[in-house]
């Protein structure tokens, strides 16, 4: 099984892959990191699709990172997701894995991958987190899902934060009318494999980039320490 490192060597190499041990046989790739969104069978996986540029615009902006700018939608139930160094998931619908997305899923973030998961209802009760919640279980047992203090490293991984920074969704009270005051994840050998979120980050961080101009914070840099965190923990 790999630590991160050696994942991350293998999969990025680079300015960043060289910061890390180096794992043989590994070479290097044109970017140091591109935005995966994982396409699963059952649900609504293709949402929020103006996110990625915004967030590949913010990495560009703040880090020296070599940044593909395109998104690359990968299934997850190819193997070829797992050489990704991040990947998004995220829907409404349904989620439940077919044998090769819920093998693909589990190899991954075991062998140091990062997925950040992402609930668009917002809703803890509603149908994506549910189902979600259920596929975890099944696949990490049933206590795997734990709520992320505020001092965790993610929210100091690049910008500081004092938790997880709210979404308008929430404040008009959508979903389930709550304001999330955590995250949840996943850990592997103490290694955050899977973060979770109730929040709708997603549909928050897609907006038509004019609009960025009239944030009076700009709410993407907590994507880049979620990126940041995912490169470097």
């Amino acid at each position: 099984m790999l630590n991160r490192a050696q994942f991350l060597r293998l999969a990025l190499g680079g300015a960043l892959g060289a910061m890390l041990p180096r794992a043989a046989g590994a070479a290097a790739p044109d970017y140091d990191f591109w935005f995966t969104r994982l396409r699963y069978d059952s649900g609504d996986w293709d949402v929020d699709q103006r996110m990625p540029a915004n967030v590949l615009t913010s990495l560009v902006d703040y880090t020296n990172l070599r940044i593909d700018p395109r998104e690359r939608v990968v299934r997850l139930a190819d193997p070829a997701m797992l050489s990704a160094p991040f990947c998004y998931l995220a829907g409404h619908k349904l989620v439940e894995f077919n044998t090769a997305e819920a093998a693909n899923f589990e190899r991954y973030v075991r062998n140091g991958g990062f997925v950040f998961v992402d609930d668009c209802n917002h809703d803890i009760d509603g149908l994506f987190a549910t189902s979600f919640e259920r596929q975890m279980r099944r696949l990490f047992g049933a206590d795997a899902l734990k709520k992320l203090p505020n001092t965790h490293p993610i929210y100091s991984s690049f910008f500081k934060f004092d938790g997880p920074p709210a979404t308008s969704f929430e404040l008009n009270g959508w979903g389930d009318d709550l304001v999330h005051d955590y995250l949840k994840g996943i850990a592997i050998d103490g290694r955050l494999g899977v973060l979770y979120s109730n929040k709708d980050y997603g549909c928050e961080w897609d907006y038509d980039w004019r609009n960025r101009r009239f944030l009076a914070e700009d709410n993407t840099k907590f994507a880049v320490n979620i990126i940041v965190y995912a490169l470097t923990a």
